[in-house]
């Protein structure tokens, strides 16, 4: 059983910050919140490293905004629509292609640089599944750091912003339903109690969960797990997105091949030198993720080999080494010359659509408690994202929750509480042995492809593994491993619940899309269990 608190705690004798608004993130969603909402409330912002290390930073491909005439909202939703799989919400979707170009401006006006040609016009290049060149992008390829580069530099300078560098959100605090601060712990390991009237929780992603992931260490679905421990609503989990191009060779990590690069002329190759893209899908190479990692898995297992190939060399050198700066001189580095070589790629968990529910204004449903960015399920990328929705949403919705924080009341009079479990102190826990272990489990299990036994055995083994939290821990490390292990639990469930195949879920016992049965949601909360949700849609 995952429990209420993964520590035990007294807040008669915790030592105690107060603030207005508590932000847990450092990516583009926890500091762009954070100076939102400094223009009229004290803030404190948790960041589990440095003010720089998040999952924004190393987002490549860009930014998607409606600023071209020959564009239209109308055109940007048509196309997240078609890549969420019917199971976008209309509502969450017209906010974000209506408000995105605003925000954009917002990120400018924040000392953001994007790239612009020889006239001064942004530079706009086209992903998977986009209609339109809407794709703003800085540096080439280095767009995450250059937005994290200008928002980290005005959060310093504000003075009503306090920077807690690697500190570490263990849990929520929660009265009567409503979340009334953040247990915290310092770096050198000492627990304290942020109050606040509200509480923001910007964490990222859960790309931790398999072996291989585009996502930095950090990524361990921190969030997602504090949220359902404080009883908050789990939308969509079972809907991961798997980038088809992640670097695969040995000795390298699995760096990020942006999609950019098939956006820009790039075509995939099997290992016997043979397109095959225009077997699966009509959009060839520029597909919705989903359907290219199934494509390039489907070769995988036809020709033997543990990767296919990404091959730009028929593009210019010029443009290959002006667009992608980052891609070239990481590749360089193990001997790969993108403009001469082909790539040795393979799909890598790389983001996860579900996560906290949230209303249009991003609050979940335990009160003043809101979720901003990738660890949110605003129902905007629907069973899968469309490329570069990412952070638009972060900021759109950012927007909106600071918004909606200046309408809460006053925070209640906080009363006594002491979370005592039943924890062994003298079980000693390899937690690194652990992650790996569920790592390579959920990697077997619940990745590109499914199927019920394989899940049914990833689930048993997962739920075995919940002893580990009647241990008592200390360490970061420890506490990322039970964040893992609860978002592990919720993903294999639901994916062992939704018995048919649909964007980021795909499964070999049920291969089809049924909308008959299955256009609905799986939502799982401490208080009510597993449910499922139908929402009103509109037409595809």
């Amino acid at each position: 059983m995952i429990p209420r608190y993964i520590a035990d705690f007294d807040l008669q004798t915790l030592p105690r910050m107060k603030t207005e608004v508590a932000v847990i993130g450092a990516g583009i969603a926890g500091l762009y919140t954070a100076l939102q909402a400094s223009e009229q409330n004290e803030v404190v912002l948790i960041s589990k490293k440095k003010l720089d290390d998040s999952n924004t930073r190393w987002a490549q491909g860009g930014i998607a905004a409606v600023t071209a005439k020959s564009d239209s909202p109308a055109l940007h939703r048509q196309d997240t629509l078609i890549a969420g799989a019917g199971l976008c919400s209309y509502e969450a979707v017209e906010v974000l292609v209506h408000e995105g170009p605003e925000r954009l401006k917002e990120l400018i006006a924040y000392g953001t640089e994007f790239d612009k040609d020889a006239e001064g016009r942004y530079e706009l290049t086209k992903e998977g599944a986009h209609s339109k060149r809407r794709i703003l992008h800085a540096h080439g390829d280095a767009t995450g750091a250059e937005i994290v580069r200008a928002l980290s530099e005005r959060v310093r300078e504000k003075s009503n912003i306090t920077v807690l560098e690697d500190h570490f959100a263990i849990d929520v605090v929660t009265q009567d339903g409503e979340c009334v601060g953040v247990l915290a712990m310092r770096p050198d390991g000492e627990r304290f109690f942020l109050e606040a009237k509200a509480t923001v929780l910007a964490t990222g992603g859960a790309g931790q969960l398999y072996r291989y992931t585009t996502n930095p260490e950090i990524a361990t679905a921190d969030g997602i797990a504090i949220a359902y421990r404080a009883g908050a609503r789990i939308k969509d989990v079972e809907f991961i997105q798997f980038h088809p191009t992640a670097l695969y060779y040995p000795g390298a990590p699995r760096f990020l091949i942006s999609e950019a690069v098939r956006g820009e002329g790039a075509i995939l190759r099997n290992t016997s030198g043979e397109r095959f893209m225009e077997k699966y899908h009509p959009q060839k190479e520029l597909a919705p993720r989903d359907i290219v990692a199934r494509a390039i898995v489907s070769e995988m297992e036809r020709t033997h080999s543990p990767y296919v190939y990404l091959d730009i060399t028929h593009e210019s050198e010029e443009l290959i080494k002006h667009r992608f700066p980052t891609i070239y001189q990481f590749c360089l580095k193990y001997g790969l010359d993108m403009v001469t070589d082909w790539i040795p790629v393979a799909p890598a968990c790389h983001y996860i659509m579900g996560g906290v529910q949230t209303d249009l204004n991003g609050e979940t449903s335990t009160k003043r408690l809101f979720a901003c960015g990738e660890v949110s399920c605003t129902g905007v990328h629907g069973a899968n994202r469309l490329a570069s929705n990412s952070l638009s949403e972060a900021v759109v919705f950012g927007r909106r929750i600071v918004h909606r924080i200046r309408e809460l009341p006053p925070l209640p009079e906080i009363r006594p509480l002491q979370a005592k479990g039943e924890r062994r102190t003298n079980r000693t826990v390899n937690t690194r042995e652990q992650r790996v272990k569920l790592q390579k489990l959920m990697l077997r299990h619940v990745g590109v492809k499914r199927q019920e036994k394989g899940l049914q055995k990833a689930l048993e083994e997962l739920e075995h593994m919940q002893r580990f939290y009647a241990c008592e821990h200390r360490e970061i490390e420890a506490f990322e491993f039970l964040n893992l292990l609860g978002t592990a639990v919720l993903t294999t469930r639901a994916a062992l619940r939704r018995e048919e195949s649909r964007g980021g879920h795909y499964r070999n016992d049920f291969p089809n899309k049924d909308d008959l049965i299955w256009r609905k949601h799986i939502i799982q909360s401490m208080d009510e269990g597993v449910r499922e949700e139908s929402d009103q849609y509109d037409v595809e």
